[in-house]
């Protein structure tokens, strides 16, 4: 009988509960065990609609408070000094969240030190973000938390024997940062016996199956990993001979390494057939007859509604290749990367939403799916002809198409792709113009959205405030934010978007091609939620979109004001987007609206314009043989937005929490004026990239993470600094956070702004 299998469940709940209950915990107005009474039931209503919607392997342990990384490591004690761990005995939440925050969230937990977050950074190409592991050759790696039997075990109480998910050991060290000069390969033979207990203890409570991820397979694997691969599921094979492990690949195909996954000891094998398609006649020769294959033949990344006839074509060549009493059907990936349900979403355009499928709807198609391969076409008659019409009716629905931006598109040269002059010309006109000191202070854009501002932008959707009223309460703290900003002595100001939702819905929302929902949540880390956008059509600017704050702001000061747009990259890459043209064309349409944008700012004498691109790195294909292309057209894409200016007008981008090593020239290429990235979690280790190659331009190396509550004193941002200025030419270096502070509170930026413009100043004092 073919399985219908889940791989993974969203963890924040169909309200965001999750979120809820874990800032209520982190103000002190929730108790421990509250906050795991949240998450059990959480657990709990996962499992029933799981079931409910014809899932035979439900995911266990697939459930995490903040990030499934971070509790691995947690589960089996590899936790840096400094963080209120004893060495002995199961890992606190005070410690787990200090980890994840930095222990000033935890002071009431009389953690010692002022321990720093871990640095986070993307999971794979997706917007989830992971606490990246820290790790050491002192580490003892033992069994602490067995967090997988006890899911094992719950799901058991309530009748259902769930299929434990287990990140994999070769990828969590592939995943992980060494502090002591150890390569993480060279952990294993100490990781091996704690996972070992992990499956033998899953055994003898009753597991039947052992789901385990190892997604770096789909990568391209650095040396010694291909016997790390074979040493470690052996071991994993004989430390619970009766267990089943699927080893679970995603988000690429397997291809060089096919052959190793194929020849691991293991019960099956799921691999991605949404993101490689092509690969399933490889693996179909591949994998022997006496392993179970699991087809993710329903896309786990995107909002889109299967072709059901399709993906059952891929089932059918399958059982035919004698596969067919060992078949399971399944998502790409774990659905945590797609909201819960489209239940909630009432207020959608009809014919748009009959081409959707979030998690819940999802379930039901990999169960239609599971039946019409046992039970064959006529069982599954009305599902199948239900998605033949909604495709039909995409197919034919003229909105998507706008015949005038083709045309504009086609007309696209070479020339809009560049500033007319050179860097150094650029930068001697527009030092001419802004008179910034050395060192220049600003920030990245938004300040905080405070419950006022949530406030106002309830009762403005609720027409208990008119648009005058909020738009006057929208310059007063415009206002405020300025002047505040003078008075401490920061030399470029901004805004702070306080009129902003989000820094894609908010642009999202004034371009045509987009479409939004009420309760399309996502994780992006932690309790931090994102709800992407849609891109279902034609994407175009019917109108400006910031000038009229800019403009306001700029009126209130002398000092330099930055315009703030989200670049096309990023509008990209955070929203679902439309699968029937490339992506490179969706992005060229977006890039075009941005220049508009960029174009009319200018204009309105805003000097400064930075155009965010956080997801610049995370696009990039995990395969190195993929990314030139796509290298090729997003920094295309960038310098579309940003060349309409004159020389004088400085133009800015910012990118957060990714590496950019091996991408280095490309971002170069994007010949944007300044560019600021993250760098205080990983010490300025983010640096060290321009260190080998000459960078040409200006950057700004954010030296205070507002992912954290701490507020870090002048002198520490000052050390970070001064390491900078070892690495960039004290004149091309501006002082900065890491990231929009948002989802910080006052308390938090006022003091830790403070302390960076006395940062700045006390680094200028020692050039004298």
């Amino acid at each position: 009988m073919t399985i219908a299998a889940n791989l993974g469940y969203p963890r924040i709940g169909p309200k965001r509960e999750l979120k809820t209950a874990l800032e209520a915990f982190w103000a002190g107005k929730l108790g421990e065990a509250e906050l795991q009474s949240t998450a059990a039931a959480l657990r709990a209503g996962a499992r029933a609609v799981q079931q409910g919607s014809g899932i035979s392997h439900v995911p266990s342990a697939d459930f995490a408070l903040y990030d499934h990384v971070l509790e691995t490591v947690c589960a089996f004690g590899l936790v840096p000094p400094g963080y209120g761990w004893s060495g002995e005995g199961p890992v606190s939440l005070a410690t787990m969240f200090a980890l994840a925050r930095g222990r000033a969230a935890e002071r009431a937990a009389g953690i010692p030190g002022d321990a720093v977050a871990l640095e986070m950074t993307k999971w794979f190409d997706t917007n989830y973000h992971y606490v990246v592991p820290r790790l050491s050759a002192a580490m003892r790696p033992r069994l602490l938390d067995d967090r997988w039997t006890r899911a094992l075990r719950e799901g058991l109480q309530h009748g259902t024997r769930t299929r434990p998910v287990l990140l994999g050991p070769i990828s969590l060290l592939l995943l992980s940062k060494t502090e002591d000069g150890t390569r993480p390969l060279d952990l294993l033979p100490a990781m091996l016996p704690a996972y070992a207990d992990a499956l033998r203890f899953l055994a003898e409570a009753g597991a039947v199956w052992v789901q385990v991820d190892e997604p770096c397979l789909v990568t391209d694997l650095p040396s010694g990993a291909e016997d790390a691969y074979r040493t470690a599921f052996r071991a994993l094979a004989e430390a619970a001979p009766g267990l089943n492990l699927l080893l679970t690949t995603y988000f690429e195909g397997l291809r060089d390494n096919l052959q190793l996954a194929a020849s691991l000891p293991v019960a099956g094998l799921h691999v991605d057939l949404v993101r490689a398609p092509g690969q399933l006649p490889a693996v179909l020769e591949a994998l022997p007859r006496d392993r179970w294959l699991s087809l993710g033949v329903v896309d786990g990344r995107n909002v889109w509604r299967t072709d059901l006839r399709a993906a059952l074509a891929q089932l059918r060549a399958a059982e035919a290749a004698g596969f067919g009493k060992r078949l399971m059907v399944a998502p790409s990936c774990s659905l945590l990367h797609v909201p819960h349900s489209l239940a909630m979403e009432t207020a959608l355009d009809p014919a748009l939403k009959r081409r959707l499928a979030f998690a819940n709807e999802k379930l039901k198609e990999v169960a239609v799916l599971a039946r019409a391969v046992d039970e064959g076409e006529k069982a599954v008659a009305a599902a199948l002809e239900e998605s033949d019409r909604a495709l039909a009716e995409a197919r034919a629905d003229e909105r998507l198409h706008d015949p005038g931006l083709a045309a504009r598109l086609a007309a696209v040269t070479p020339e809009m792709e560049r500033r007319t002059s050179s860097y150094p010309s650029r930068a001697a006109a527009q030092a001419a113009r802004l008179g910034l000191p050395e060192l220049p202070v600003t920030s990245i854009g938004s300040w905080p959205q405070t419950a006022e501002v949530r406030s106002l932008r309830a009762r403005l959707a609720r027409g208990e405030l008119d648009k005058t009223g909020y738009d006057a309460e929208m310059e007063r703290m415009i206002a405020e934010a300025v002047r505040w900003q003078e008075e401490i002595g920061v030399d470029v100001l901004v805004h702070g978007e306080f009129e902003r939702n989000d820094m894609v819905k908010y642009f999202g929302e004034q371009l045509a091609g987009y479409a939004f929902t009420k309760h399309g949540w996502v994780q992006s880390y932690g309790s931090r939620c994102v709800a992407p956008p849609i891109i279902w059509a034609d994407v175009s600017r019917p109108k400006p979109m910031t000038v009229r704050w800019s403009a306001y702001a700029q009126s209130l000061t002398d000092k330099p004001m930055k315009g703030m747009l989200t670049g096309p990259v990023t509008m990209l890459q955070w929203s679902f987007v439309r699968t029937d043209i490339p992506r490179e064309t969706v992005c060229r349409q977006i890039a075009l609206a941005i220049r508009d944008e960029v174009a009319d700012l200018e204009a309105a004498g805003i000097p400064i314009v930075q155009i965010d691109e956080p997801a610049f790195r995370e696009g990039l294909p995990l395969r190195k043989a993929d990314r030139d292309d796509y290298l090729r057209w997003a920094v295309a894409c960038f310098r579309l937005s940003a060349s309409p200016v004159r020389d004088e007008t400085q133009i800015h981008t910012h990118m957060c929490y990714s590496e950019f090593n091996d991408i280095i020239e490309s971002i170069a290429a994007m010949d944007a004026d300044v560019i600021s990235i993250e760098t205080a979690r990983s010490n300025m280790e983010l640096l060290d990239a321009f260190a080998v190659f000459d960078y040409p331009n200006e950057i700004g190396p954010g030296v205070w993470d507002i992912h954290s509550p701490r507020v870090p004193s002048a002198e520490e941002m000052a050390r970070l600094a001064a390491r900078a200025a070892e690495r960039i030419p004290r004149r091309r270096l501006w002082l900065n956070p890491d990231c929009g502070c948002k989802t910080r509170g006052w308390a938090e930026v006022k003091p830790a702004m403070a302390n960076l413009v006395a940062a700045a100043r006390q680094l200028r004092a020692r050039a004298v």
